[in-house]
């Protein structure tokens, strides 16, 4: 397990220093006339290229000062989610384009999105759903209609998927319908975010969807996404400079838009190329180690952080089990905010229910171990210890009764069972457990409360969204 950070202070002020002068001397593309217009009136200079803007470092100060150090999320109820460095971690699942499970791998549709956020909802450690492209929506459609389907199958947090600039605005009408007295900003019930198009690139969509957002106070996940040796130099440290430059970036004309937008700073997105297949992999260690690094660059900025744990495995197996595992338990250790991929398979290209059983099991164990071992008077049990004796039981004791819950990781889920029994309840795999439970968690899922009158609200915003 990483501890203790996977750079040094001087790591991270050699990194900063190489970032500043990116952003000042190079700049970003900056594909919107807009936001352009905005960030040279508030002192960024023009680039030497076409749309490119340069930041100056006291330009890049001011404005990181200006984003919280901590965000809030929260779910349709009163669940409530503070996200910050030092903060506890919030788990999500993962944008995703198909479904694999015992009835095949195909493109995701709203009925499945459905699915997906009821199971979400039954899960005691995935705390939040994220949109994913349904076949069934036209593609300028699918962040409305995803919306729509999350919001009225679960009461945990949403988290959009972004497909066009004006689905954001009906995305915004929509959830004040939601909210009633409250306001997005009061009681932030989604959040959204975008990726920057490396290297050193936001694109007008991008950037659209972050200037048409704004005004809300809605929560924005600003993302760099290099791939070491792709769009990123090919080691680790080039990769975490790129993409932290974009991030900077993108944090910075956020705050000249919006002043105070809570903004999440994700470096924990990157890839690394496999050189010899050229897939962008992400469940190898160099994920890991560039995620905790993202980290503890947002936590120098004084900015929440967020990573994905995925899998380059096809199904629910040993593979996606070890990667799966060797991120959670570093993402956690290294204080990753919001840490997405819950269920994810193939690169994040594909979810699967089983995975996101077998998951959220993970996650709970990875909860226990970083609590670690309580050590006082009553945990010792010097007393109690002296008054067994040798040769005596714990097992009946009130001391056992009082404290095995805490102590021990119960689960339902991972065979505990000696063989005869397993054998005598179907000898199942892992795999067949988790699919059967997912199946199980759906059905007795109970939805949220949302009126007859706030349903036809919705289904109004979203026809006219499409008509227009």
């Amino acid at each position: 397990m990483v501890s203790g950070g996977v750079l040094k202070d001087s790591d991270l002020g050699k990194i900063n220093l190489a970032t500043l002068n990116i952003l000042e001397r190079v700049g970003l593309k900056v594909e919107h006339g807009q936001v352009c217009g905005r960030l040279l009136a508030a002192g960024a200079r023009p680039g030497a290229a076409n749309d490119t803007v340069r930041f100056p470092r006291e330009m890049v100060a001011e404005y990181l000062a200006l984003a919280p150090e901590s965000i809030k999320l929260c779910g349709m109820g009163e669940r409530q989610w503070d996200v910050g460095p030092g903060r506890e971690q919030v788990f999500w699942t993962a944008a995703a384009m198909n479904l694999t499970g015992p009835k095949g791998h195909g493109e995701f549709d709203c009925r499945e999105l459905a699915r997906l956020a009821r199971l979400v909802d039954s899960l005691d450690h995935i705390d939040g759903v994220v949109g994913v492209s349904v076949k069934d929506v036209p593609p300028k459609f699918r962040d409305v209609a995803g919306f729509k389907e999350m919001v009225t199958n679960t009461g945990k947090h949403v988290r959009i998927l972004s497909f066009s600039s004006q689905g954001v605005e009906a995305i915004v009408e929509m959830a004040r319908v939601l909210l009633g007295n409250k306001t997005i900003r009061e009681h932030p019930v989604f959040s959204m975010g975008f990726t920057a198009h490396g290297p050193l690139r936001w694109t007008n969509l991008a950037l659209d969807v972050y200037f048409r957002s704004a005004g809300h106070g809605i929560p924005v996940m600003v993302n760099g996404e290099p791939m070491a040796g792709g769009t990123s130099p090919v080691t680790l440290a080039g990769a975490l400079t790129v993409g932290n430059a974009e991030i900077i970036g993108g944090i910075v004309l956020n705050q000249v838009v919006e002043p105070g937008r809570p903004c999440v700073h994700n470096l924990g997105f990157a890839h690394v190329m496999d050189m010899r297949t050229g897939v962008a992999v992400t469940g190898a260690p160099e994920n890991c180690l560039l995620a905790c690094a993202g980290a503890q660059l947002a936590a120098f900025y004084n900015l929440p952080s967020a990573s994905w744990i995925s899998s380059d495995a096809m199904v629910a197996d040993s593979q996606s089990a070890i990667e799966k595992t060797m991120a959670a338990v570093t993402h956690a250790a290294n204080g990753v905010g919001v840490i997405w991929g819950a269920g994810t398979l193939e690169s994040e290209l594909s979810l699967s229910f089983a995975q996101l059983v077998i998951d959220d099991e993970i996650i709970g164990q990875v909860k226990r171990l970083l609590r670690g071992i309580q050590v006082d008077e009553q945990t010792i049990a010097q007393e109690l210890i002296e008054q067994i004796g040798p040769c005596g039981s714990f097992l009946a004791t009130e001391h056992t009764m009082e404290h095995f819950r805490q102590e021990i990781y119960e689960t339902d889920l991972f065979c505990r069972v000696q063989r005869e029994k397993w054998e005598d309840q179907g000898a199942l795999t892992l795999q067949d457990t988790a699919d059967k439970r997912a199946e199980e968690l759906i059905a007795a899922a109970l939805p949220p409360q949302i009126s007859a009158e706030q349903k036809r609200e919705l289904e109004k915003i979203e026809k006219r969204f499409i008509a227009d």
